[in-house]
C-alpha cells in the first residue's frame, strides 16, 4: 500500500510537472519588452499621452512579457503636479502601470517628507542606488529590483543625478543646522558614483541578473561631464543598457562603450512623452529598439482617472487673471527653441520686472529654469501662470553686495553658451557675458560655488543704469529657491541680511504685479521677443 502511495504521489508530481511545462515554456517564448519614459513633468496628455501609453502596454502584453519604466520628474511641472503636490500624477502611474521608477531632481520639488509619502503611494516603489544617508552610508531607497521571466533575470538599478542637491531645493536634504542629511556620491570627478554605481551591478550580477539596466536621471549634454550618462557607461562595466532622463533629448538607441571596450545602448525620450522608449529582448537573443511617437488608442480608465484628477481644480485654474496684449516667449518664435536658459527673452523680463517691482528692491534675477512656458496673446487663468511658474517657491528680498551679485551672474553665465538653468533673467541690471573668456568659476563637490579664480566672462554689469560697485550694498529680489536655499549652487548669498523672509509665492507675486501695477495688461514694453537689452551676449 505505501509502495502504490509513493508510486501515485510521483506520478502526481510528473502529471503536475508536465502541466506546468508549458507555463514556463510559454513565458520563455515570450519576447520580453521594457518599455520606458523620462521627464514626464505632469504632462499626463501632452503628446502621447499617458492613456495611450497604458492601452499600448495592455496590447503588447497579450503576447509579450512587458515590462514600464520611468527615469524620474514625472511629478513636477504644472498645476496638476504642483496643486495636489504629485499625489495625482502618482496615481495616473499607478493605474497605467509602472513597474519601476527613479526619482529625478524634481521628485524632491515638494520637500524629502513628502517624497517620502509620494514613494509610499507608489504602487511599484521609487529606487536609486546614490541615494544615501550621510549618517548610516545606507541607501534610503531599494537600489535594485530583479524580474524573473522563466529563469531569465533582468535587473534593474535606479540613479539620480548628483547635482539633486543644487538644482532641487538644497535646504530639504539638510538639518536644522544646514547639515547635509543625505549624498548623492556627488564628486569633483564621479568616481564615488561610479564606484557605487559598480557595486551594485556586480551584486545584481552574483545573484544571476543576465541583463543588467541602469534607470538613470543623469543626462546626456548640458549635464556636468562626469555625471553624465556617457560618463557612467565608460567607467562601469556589466551593463546591458541605459535608460536614461534629465536632460530632455530624445536618443534613439546609440551604442557607446563600457571600461573593458563592451557595447551598452543608450535611450532617452526628450520630454513631456513626445516619446517613449521600446526595448525588446528577442527569444534569439537580440536587441531592438525604438522610440515610439505616434499612437492613437487610449485606456478608458486612464483617461478617465485624468478627467477626475483635472476636474478636482478646474474652477480654480480657469480663474482669468490678465490679458496679455503681445505674445510672451521662453522658447525662440523662429525657431521654437528654448531660450531662457540663455538669453534674455520677454517672458524673463516679465517675471523678473514683477519681483522687482512688487517687492520694491533695486534688482531681482530670475533663474531661467524655473520659469516654463509662454503666454499667447489674449486671456490667461491661473492655470497658464502655473504653467509658466510650477515651482510653487517663495519670493524674498534680501541686501547684497555688488560681489555678491557680481559672483551670482557669472555663475549663471558658467555654461553659455550652453543652457543652464542657472542662467538669470534679470530686472534693474545690465550685464554683459562673453563667451570668448573661459569660465573660471569654481565649485565645490556637490556643484556650489566657491570662488572664481580667473577673469570674469561676465562685463559692464549696470544696476538702475549705473556702473555696479563691488562694495557697494543692493537690495535683490528673486526665488527663495536661489537667495535663501542656495539653489544651482548659488552659495554666495549665503549669510546676506533678509529684507523680506516671504513676501508671497512666485505666483502670487506675478499676478499682483500685472493686476495692480498693470492694470492686468501685459503691453507692448514686453512686445520684443528676446527682451530689452539687458543682456548682452558676445
Amino acid at each position: 500500500m505505501k509502495k502504490f502511495v509513493s508510486k501515485l504521489l510521483l506520478l502526481l508530481v510528473v502529471v503536475i510537472s508536465i502541466c506546468l511545462l508549458p507555463v514556463f515554456v510559454l513565458a520563455a517564448d515570450k519576447n520580453i519588452i521594457i518599455l520606458h519614459t523620462n521627464d514626464i513633468h505632469c504632462g499626463v496628455e501632452d503628446n502621447i499621452g499617458m492613456a495611450a501609453l497604458a492601452q499600448y502596454k495592455k496590447e503588447l502584453s497579450k503576447n509579450n512579457c512587458v515590462l514600464l519604466v520611468d527615469s524620474g520628474d514625472a511629478i513636477q511641472g504644472t498645476p496638476l503636479g504642483k496643486l495636489s503636490e504629485g499625489e495625482a500624477i502618482i496615481k495616473i502611474m499607478n493605474t497605467v502601470g509602472y513597474d519601476f521608477a527613479v526619482p529625478g531632481n524634481h521628485e524632491f520639488d515638494y520637500s524629502m517628507d513628502r517624497f517620502s509619502q509620494l514613494a509610499e503611494q507608489l504602487s511599484c516603489g521609487y529606487y536609486s542606488a546614490n541615494l544615501l544617508d550621510k549618517n548610516t552610508g545606507k541607501t534610503v531607497l531599494p537600489p535594485y529590483k530583479i524580474f524573473d521571466f522563466a529563469g531569465t533575470k533582468l535587473a534593474f538599478i535606479g540613479a539620480t543625478t548628483p547635482e539633486t542637491l543644487v538644482s532641487s531645493t538644497p535646504a530639504y536634504f539638510q538639518d536644522e543646522n544646514g547639515k547635509f542629511r543625505y549624498d548623492f556620491c556627488e564628486g569633483r570627478d564621479g568616481k564615488k558614483l561610479y564606484k557605487q554605481l559598480q557595486q551594485n551591478i556586480d551584486e545584481v550580477k552574483r545573484q544571476g541578473a543576465e541583463y543588467v539596466f541602469l534607470v538613470a536621471h543623469f543626462g546626456l549634454n548640458g549635464t556636468l561631464p562626469y555625471y553624465s550618462s556617457a560618463a557612467v557607461i565608460s567607467n562601469t562595466d556589466g551593463l546591458t543598457a541605459v535608460l536614461d532622463g534629465h536632460s530632455h533629448e530624445q536618443v534613439d538607441g546609440i551604442d557607446l562603450l563600457d571600461k573593458k571596450g563592451r557595447v551598452v545602448l543608450l535611450g532617452q525620450t526628450g520630454t513631456k512623452l513626445q516619446s517613449f522608449g521600446q526595448l525588446t529582448l528577442k527569444t534569439d537573443g537580440n536587441i531592438d529598439y525604438k522610440l515610439v511617437k505616434n499612437l492613437e488608442k487610449e485606456d478608458d480608465g486612464v483617461c478617465k482617472l485624468i478627467t477626475e484628477e483635472k476636474a478636482a481644480y478646474a474652477s480654480l485654474l480657469q480663474e482669468p487673471v490678465g490679458k496679455a496684449m503681445v505674445p510672451l516667449y521662453v522658447n525662440d518664435p523662429a525657431t521654437g527653441k528654448r531660450i531662457v536658459r540663455s538669453k534674455e527673452c520677454s517672458m524673463g523680463d516679465l517675471v523678473a520686472d514683477a519681483y522687482r517691482v512688487v517687492l520694491e528692491t533695486d534688482a531681482a534675477i530670475v533663474n531661467g529654469g524655473g520659469i516654463r512656458a509662454d503666454f499667447k496673446t489674449g486671456v490667461f487663468n491661473y492655470n497658464d501662470v502655473l504653467q509658466a511658474l510650477p515651482f510653487g517657491n517663495m519670493c524674498v528680498a534680501i541686501e547684497v553686495t555688488g560681489q555678491q551679485l557680481l559672483d551670482a551672474l557669472e555663475m549663471g553665465a558658467a555654461d553659455y553658451p550652453q543652457e543652464s538653468g542657472a542662467f538669470f533673467q534679470v530686472s534693474g541690471i545690465s550685464y554683459m557675458v562673453d563667451s570668448s573668456v573661459p569660465s573660471s568659476v569654481v565649485k565645490d563637490e556637490k556643484g556650489n560655488f566657491n570662488g572664481v579664480d580667473g577673469p570674469y566672462r561676465v562685463k559692464n554689469v549696470k544696476i538702475g543704469n549705473r556702473p555696479l560697485e563691488i562694495d557697494r550694498k543692493y537690495t535683490l529680489a528673486g526665488s527663495s529657491y536661489i537667495l535663501r536655499d542656495g539653489g544651482n549652487g548659488m552659495t554666495m548669498f549665503k549669510g546676506a541680511r533678509i529684507l523680506q523672509p516671504a513676501a508671497g509665492s512666485e505666483t502670487d507675486i506675478f499676478i499682483e504685479y500685472v493686476q495692480n501695477h498693470l492694470d492686468a495688461v501685459i503691453g507692448a514694453e514686453y512686445a520684443e521677443p528676446y527682451g530689452n537689452g539687458r543682456i548682452m551676449l558676445k
